[in-house]
């Protein structure tokens, strides 16, 4: 079956799949909420403290009794020959200054606010931003460092298939949690970058196990060897040829470990080796919430846990029907 067959059909199938497509719709909504959350159109102001501490949400009614803070009613002593009078004074002009903010907060957000006030939905939209991205980028960079390893294993065989080989038995001998604390503390960095590079870099052993068994497989079919025949190279042979006939597996196993490193990134945050301070994401909610829930303050954590399971859950069945529509053994 060419490639072009194949992905025609399998178009086919994924359209007849209403739980598919409505799945898809949902990664597709928070797609474009992260293209434009990155340019500033929703959430730029995420920030800014809207709200006061720990506002509840506006549809619980708990706004009512709140009191927002006002001036502080004692005066600054006002002494001409102080030495330090020009500190007082500028003193009693930031006073004013945080009385005007205070009286600007308000007492309610749409769906709570946080213990600075910021506002929670605006907060799960730019830390959506965050773990989307880290879930995409490591997945990215996980597929493409094990569809390269296995294509080299499988195609060359011999001393490299031994070698990538042992760097696989020596990648999934350790625990995976393990091996992350320990390419984490290796880099002694936090940020999205560091995140993106951790999740990589031990995300790449499922691709490459599942893509070095197609090539073992496809390397000594007819069109490959037909190929060889006419002086195809090696390189155009492994990725001219090969490749598009296994590039589904590719990208299942890329949509699978979307969904395992936006969770992976929590786990992170949640031990601090996450994002750093300034920068937001769902796992530096969550981690944030423990906190305030036993405060009886529930709204960032449910606010962050539903969009992530929202998420994961149309991710996956997402996942499920694309693997189902790429199977070359399903009937039309």
């Amino acid at each position: 079956m060419s490639g072009q067959g194949l992905w025609a059909l399998a178009g086919r199938r994924l359209r007849a799949d209403r739980v598919g497509m409505a799945s898809l719709a949902v990664v597709l909504a928070f797609l474009s909420m992260v293209v434009l959350s990155a340019c500033g159109l929703i959430a730029a102001d995420w920030e800014q403290e809207a709200g006061v501490s720990y506002a509840p949400p506006g549809f619980t009614g708990g706004g009512a009794a709140m009191v927002v803070p006002a001036a502080r009613k004692e005066a600054l002593p006002d002494n001409p020959f102080d030495p330090i009078a020009d500190d007082l004074a500028a003193l009693r002009a930031a006073d004013k200054g945080l009385a005007a903010a205070g009286a600007a907060r308000r007492a309610t957000l749409p769906f709570g606010g946080d213990k600075w006030g910021h506002d929670v939905l605006k907060k799960t939209i730019k830390g959506g931003e965050t773990s989307i991205v880290v879930g995409l980028v490591a997945a990215l960079l996980a597929v493409g460092l094990g569809t390269l390893s296995g294509a080299l294993s499988g195609y060359c065989g011999g001393v490299v298939d031994d070698f990538f080989n042992w760097l696989y038995s020596v990648f999934t001998a350790i625990p995976p949690v393990l091996m992350i604390l320990a390419v984490a503390a290796v880099l002694q960095q936090k940020g999205v970058l560091s995140i993106v590079l951790i999740l990589g870099l031990t995300g790449w052993t499922g691709p490459y196990r599942l893509i070095r068994a197609e090539y073992i497989k496809h390397k000594a079919r007819e069109y490959v060897l037909a190929a060889d025949a006419i002086g195809a190279s090696h390189w155009r042979r492994m990725f001219g040829h090969i490749f598009p006939n296994v590039s589904h597996v590719a990208l299942v196993q890329m949509s699978i470990l979307v969904v395992g490193f936006i969770k992976a990134e929590v786990i992170l945050s949640f031990l601090g080796f996450g994002v750093p301070v300034g920068v937001v994401s769902w796992g530096s909610m969550l981690s944030e919430a423990q906190n305030e829930l036993i405060l009886g303050r529930w709204w960032q954590l449910t606010a962050a846990a539903v969009a992530m399971a929202l998420l994961v859950t149309a991710f996956s069945l997402f996942t499920d029907a694309l693997r189902d529509a790429l199977d070359p053994r399903a009937r039309p």
